[in-house]
């Protein structure tokens, strides 16, 4: 039988691809950036995933997160643990919580990597703190209007907490899955060489730009 990553095996070298498949990274959210990017990592071959929200769909997710309308009212995690499921045969760990100081350690472990795409400072906050703690490679991706950000964690100032929790912020389709697809690569590119990349995104202009934080 064909393999399900065949493009992406004569891509990226069957010995890339091992070492994606063995490679453990936690997302956390499963909203808009996190949902998509926990389906476009296990589609290009990444096979020990775990995703952490605590969120139930709502019908304004829709058009940004790959969810269906028979989905509302599920829990995030649970939906896409199924249909990763049902699409690749692949068992995604998802845990239907709130990440918070206390269980930062029993959530986060055993993880090479953390993704955060949280959508509030305070969680942004304690996934940063938590991974300098123990020494686990972080990398931070956000959006803003037409602007989204792909930051590893030395290099990350978390935003202000004045924007938290709103529900209606415009946000497009278009730089939900740009900013997905960069921070992909960046992520495949740490686990083939360990370099750690951070970019800028700009709708408006289709800037793809190197991030540079300077003190």
């Amino acid at each position: 039988m064909m393999s399900i990553f065949f493009h992406e095996n004569l891509y990226r070298t069957p010995a890339l691809m091992t070492r994606l498949q063995e490679f453990p990274v936690t997302i956390c959210g499963a909203g808009a950036l996190g949902a998509n990017m926990t389906e476009n990592l296990a589609r290009s071959g990444f096979g020990k995933l775990r995703v952490i929200d605590r969120d139930r769909i709502e019908e304004r997710n829709l058009s940004t997160q790959p969810y269906y309308k028979s989905d509302i009212g599920a829990y995030k995690t649970k939906i896409l643990t199924n249909t990763l499921y049902r699409a690749l045969g692949i068992t995604i760990d998802g845990r239907a919580k709130e990440l918070t100081a206390d269980n930062c350690s029993q959530l986060l472990r055993d993880s090479h990597l953390v993704i955060d795409t949280f959508d509030n400072s305070v969680a942004r906050q304690g996934v940063k703190e938590y991974c300098q703690q123990v020494q686990i490679p972080c990398l931070h991706v956000g959006l803003a209007s037409d602007y989204g950000e792909i930051i590893w964690n030395d290099s990350y100032r978390v935003p202000s907490p004045a924007n938290d929790d709103i529900c209606d912020y415009p946000l497009a389709r278009n730089l939900v899955m740009l900013a997905v697809a960069v921070a992909c690569e960046v992520i495949i590119t740490f686990v083939a060489t360990q370099k750690q990349r951070s970019f800028t995104i700009t709708l408006a202009d289709l800037a793809v730009q190197p991030f540079n934080y300077e003190v």
